[in-house]
């Protein structure tokens, strides 16, 4: 047992046991490099990686490698969920010295945590052009004791150049009319009108960039962005990196189909994924929408709520098959005679069909992804995929097959930012479908993190795991992202409660994170000094801290009439109109945001009297309104609950709503009809 044991992150307790001499990421780790001379080993990953169980099994877990490591290295282990700080600063090092960069991350650095060799994976032996990991280490070993010079020289180098690189958009004026439509055309021409998506192989769920495509539409009623929507989530719902059993998705398809997953289910990507599918729903009104939001939802409520009431991170990609192999997909894949076995010769036969399952497999060793393909072409001219109750039957049957399997592991450990995303996706998605216990699920969590992951001062911490805080401090995206649920749920619940406590994050992420014209770093000025300060605005799996803290400041802005949030928000905007038309992709939820700006954002107010059934019916109206980025506030006639509803009485005695826009207001009314004209609702009534 080395220091890991006794800490918080799964990841780090999966290498408890190794024989290397491991360190979490603290200063007793780099004061004893020093102490004795030695290069730090940083070894950064996460739970639900292949590649990284791979490593660690072949060399983690090896004596002799464990050996050499620990005589001539101090070797440092770091979850990049826990720490993304670290990971960030370290991963922009590799990338630039390699161009590319990924998980398991293995890195050298100097005593004082300045980098001088990088790479990711290495395999036990040479392999593909790779060297072996021994021979990197010995390599390294060789150069640390005999060109020390040129190691400091090149760590120095590598640390200068890294701490040269800083952002300065912010002030740079609001993205506009212009700056939108050359973000459309650019994400036009990388989309894949064949399959969906975005660019090629490895090909990713695009959350964040639909819900641009949406409020577009919304705003503006470009067709080619609500199509490139629809398609896209049509071929990611019916493709293998949608689990079309138990629901929800993983978190990327190793082909530009969409058929075969790498087959680890993260919370975050479910949770933007359920929400742009209930957003895709509210604007279509597509059934095929609702069943996925819905779907995604139960999984992440079935499989990833802790006993606490939070959500955990994730499920793991492997898990063992019939053997007892740890497998990548195993828990997943299967073959026409596994489901005969489960179903019998005919619904075998039928499972088959509507699933694609195939005797040469879509997958490994003749396993099969189940997808739901298309059925009209002259071979299949019918569409197989309808709800019948025969096919919901085949359905059941083999999701109860399927949880007699082994399991995926579950990293348990519940992060801020993630549950944030959740929250929101949650409460939406309960009140479009009339699904309180989902509402429910979303109040206990944003309970949990107001309990367990604030302090006094409201600071977060990033992370805990069975109820027990970890010791790693927020950074912007767990402010930023908790606020964001925050101000979700007390829009469905009327509670205002919740629009207080982001409130509170928000002041925070003004007062510690924003720097000179509203540029905003992704750790507070009083965190751990790194070699960096870490400042990344374009998002990757996530928004980036810095586009959802401007969602959530606008949106903030828009419930209080706050001048100093919503210039805030404005301020870091900036960068999307530096890189909006330049890389839509990587910057789609920045791109929302803009889009909610360029609308006002909409201020929605519903008073009525408690229990009243018209007030109820207004309420989920304006929940339903495609507006982007609107904010409802919902309760008593000039109420205290929310600013929005002080001065608002009853019209003629009856429930009302009130819509204001840009400081003006519209006739407040009492009929639904008029209230959905007044948003833009779209197809789902």
């Amino acid at each position: 047992m080395n220091r890991l044991a006794g800490v918080t992150s799964p990841y780090l307790l999966q290498h408890a046991d190794n024989p290397v001499d491991w360190w979490p990421w603290t200063p007793e780790a780099f004061e004893e490099a020093r102490r004795r001379d030695v290069p730090v080993l940083l070894s950064v990953g996460y739970s639900a990686c292949h590649w990284c169980h791979v490593m660690a099994h072949e060399s983690f877990e090896d004596d002799a490698t464990a050996a050499y490591l620990n005589e001539h290295f101090v070797s440092v282990k770091v979850d990049r969920e826990e720490r993304p700080d670290v990971d960030a600063v370290y991963m922009e090092a590799v990338q630039a010295a390699t161009g590319q960069g990924g998980w398991p991350m293995t890195v050298f650095l100097t005593g004082d945590g300045e980098p001088f060799y990088f790479g990711t994976y290495f395999p036990p032996e040479p392999r593909h052009g790779m060297p072996s990991f021994r021979q990197v280490l010995e390599g390294v070993a060789a150069a640390w004791a005999d060109r020390r010079e040129e190691v400091a020289e090149v760590a120095g180098r590598i640390t200068r150049d890294l701490a040269g690189r800083s952002l300065a958009h912010g002030g740079q004026g609001v993205p506009g009319e212009d700056e939108l439509a050359q973000a459309l055309l650019g994400l036009a021409r990388e989309y894949d009108e064949r399959n969906g998506g975005f660019g090629g192989a490895p090909k990713f769920p695009t959350a964040m960039v639909v819900e641009f495509l949406l409020r577009h539409h919304a705003r503006t009623g470009a067709e080619g962005a609500l199509q490139m929507a629809v398609d896209t989530c049509e071929a990611m719902a019916r493709g293998g990196i949608h689990d079309q059993l138990g629901g929800g998705f993983a978190r990327y398809a190793v082909d530009r189909e969409w058929v075969v997953p790498h087959f680890e289910k993260m919370l975050y990507d479910n949770a933007l994924l359920c929400r742009v599918y209930a957003h895709l729903w509210r604007a279509t009104g597509s059934e095929l929408a609702r069943r996925v939001a819905l779907d995604t939802a139960d999984f992440m409520v079935r499989e990833l709520r802790t006993a606490e009431g939070g959500f955990a991170s994730a499920l793991d990609a492997d898990s063992h098959d019939a053997e007892g192999n740890a497998t990548e997909g195993a828990f997943y894949v299967w073959t026409p005679e596994q489901l005969r076995e489960v179903l019998g010769e005919q619904d075998g036969r039928l499972a088959a069909q509507v699933y694609g399952v195939t005797e040469t497999g879509t997958f490994e060793e003749g396993a099969s992804v189940l997808q739901l393909p298309r059925r009209d072409d002259a071979e299949h001219p019918a569409d197989t995929d309808t709800d019948t109750d025969a096919i919901e039957d085949i359905r059941a049957r083999l999701f109860a097959a399927r949880e007699r399997r082994a399991r995926p592991e579950r990293d348990d450990k519940v992060v801020a930012a993630w549950n944030g995303l959740a929250i929101a996706a949650l409460a939406e998605t309960g009140a479009y479908f009339d699904r309180p216990d989902l509402v429910e699920r979303a109040t206990e969590a944003a309970d949990l993190l107001v309990r367990l992951h604030m302090d006094r001062s409201a600071r977060l911490v990033r992370t805990s795991k069975d109820g027990v805080a970890g010791a790693s401090a927020g950074v912007l995206e767990d402010y930023a992202d908790v606020a964001e649920g925050f101000v979700t749920l007390a829009g469905v619940t009327g509670e205002g409660v919740w629009l207080d406590f982001a409130g509170v994050l928000l002041d925070l992420v003004i007062d510690r994170f924003t720097g000179e014209n509203g540029t905003l770093f992704d750790t507070a000025h009083d965190a751990e000094q790194l070699i960096r300060r870490p400042q990344d605005p374009t998002d990757n799996a996530t928004p980036s801290g810095w586009s959802a803290a401007a969602g959530a400041l606008l949106s903030y802005a828009a419930h209080t009439g706050s001048e100093a949030h919503r210039t805030a928000a404005e301020q870091a905007l900036g960068v999307v109109k530096a890189l909006g038309p330049r890389a839509p992709r990587f910057i789609g939820w920045g791109l929302a945001v803009a889009e909610a700006l360029l609308d006002g954002p909409r201020e929605v107010a519903v008073v009525g009297l408690e229990g009243d059934p018209a007030a109820a019916e207004l309420h989920r109206t304006a929940l339903l309104g495609t507006a982007p980025g609107a904010v409802v506030a919902a309760g008593e006639p000039d109420g205290e609950e929310f600013p929005l509803l002080r001065g608002r009485p009853l019209v003629d005695g009856r429930a009302a709503a009130y819509v204001c826009r840009a400081f003006t207001c519209r006739t407040p009314t009492g009929e639904p009809a008029e209230l959905a004209e007044q948003l833009g609702t779209g197809a789902a009534q």
